[in-house]
């Protein structure tokens, strides 16, 4: 049911093509349909992903669409039933916006895989606005914080603690691209006194010194060998040249996991760098369960995250200093 306090209409980033700017909308209140939440939107990450989006690397997106995952919004209304939200209420919402609920992924504990999944600033409007209209089974409740700060968690975060869940119980653990993922997982790696190997871009001395606050064992840039193997190497940087360059630094029986949802193309390696039971492996979006073990996980190690913060006209901006690499930690749109 619609307050009769809320406004007729909003502010929006929206993306009418890719390879083009956002643009600046005033939009229709979206509303709430059946099993859904209408949120005003308090904060949105801008993630790589977004990136991608934006300059055509993602295939099929629904055109046009307002980009925007990791949303920290607040319960204003709720369609048919919804159930277990108050009004008021802050949430988070991920990636992961919709499954079908049947198929043999959803059923099996892999919703993540679901071949008619739907995914929050990509197929279904998203967080670069006023308000969103999202499914209230992929809305996080969230505990009291600075909505700025737990923006982040909701894509940077999640997708940093899945790849590291997909690692392994290892222990020496390499971290390529020293960005809004790597800087979570660097101090979920810290509060489990597991040693992180940070590797960047050559000459990028401003991440290099943010790993090294934030406990690094070790760092270098990308190129060079860390003083000893490692057990698992997680990739954040959306270059395929580095699987090989991980894989040559990984022991026998390590796992180099890619965390992006997009990647140049991995060029040709040897055999023998693969040898010896070593492992690639992809992380594909989330599951609702990572939500819930993350965000339990995140208050108590504490997770404080870096943030940039932009205006939601200033979309554009953040993007372009995304995609020069002139931030450390995580781009954040504060809606005013």
């Amino acid at each position: 049911m619609m307050s009769a306090a809320l406004p007729d209409t909003m502010r929006a980033m929206v993306l009418p093509r890719p390879g083009e700017p956002l643009r600046l909308e005033r939009r229709p209140l979206p509303q709430p349909g059946a099993g859904q939440l209408l949120l005003k939107v308090e904060a949105c990450g801008v993630c790589r992903t977004d990136l991608h989006l934006v300059d055509g690397e993602l295939p099929e997106p629904r055109l046009p669409i307002i980009p925007g995952h990791e949303i920290v919004g607040r319960v204003v209304a709720q369609g048919p039933a919804v159930t277990g939200f108050a009004a008021g209420q802050r949430v988070g919402v991920p990636w992961l916006g919709w499954t079908c609920g049947r198929c043999r992924f959803c059923t099996g504990g892999r919703e993540n895989l679901c071949d008619a999944a739907r995914f929050t600033g990509y197929q279904i409007d998203g967080g670069y606005a006023d308000y969103t209209v999202a499914d209230a089974r992929f809305c996080f409740p969230l505990a009291a914080g600075a909505a700025l700060e737990q923006a982040p968690l909701l894509c940077a975060g999640l997708i940093g603690y899945r790849a590291l869940r997909l690692a392994g119980d290892t222990r020496r653990v390499g971290i390529y691209g020293f960005g809004a993922a790597a800087h979570i997982v660097a101090q979920v790696l810290r509060h489990q006194q597991r040693p992180f190997y940070a590797f960047t871009r050559p000459g990028d001395r401003a991440s290099q010194d943010f790993a090294r606050h934030l406990g690094a064992a070790w760092v270098g840039d990308a190129g060079q060998p860390p003083p000893e193997r490692l057990d698992a190497a997680l990739i954040f940087a959306p270059a395929g040249a580095l699987v090989p360059a991980a894989l040559r630094h990984v022991d026998k029986g390590g796992c180099v996991v890619c965390a992006g949802i997009h990647m140049s193309d991995i060029p040709a390696f040897p055999y023998a760098d693969l040898w010896g039971e070593r492992m690639i492996r992809s992380v594909a979006n989330l599951t609702r369960q990572d939500g819930i073990d993350f965000l339990d996980l995140a208050p108590r190690v504490p997770v404080r995250t870096a943030v940039t913060a932009f205006r939601l006209e200033d979309a554009n901006l953040a993007l372009d200093a995304l995609r020069r690499g002139e931030l450390q930690g995580a781009a954040v749109l504060e809606m005013g």
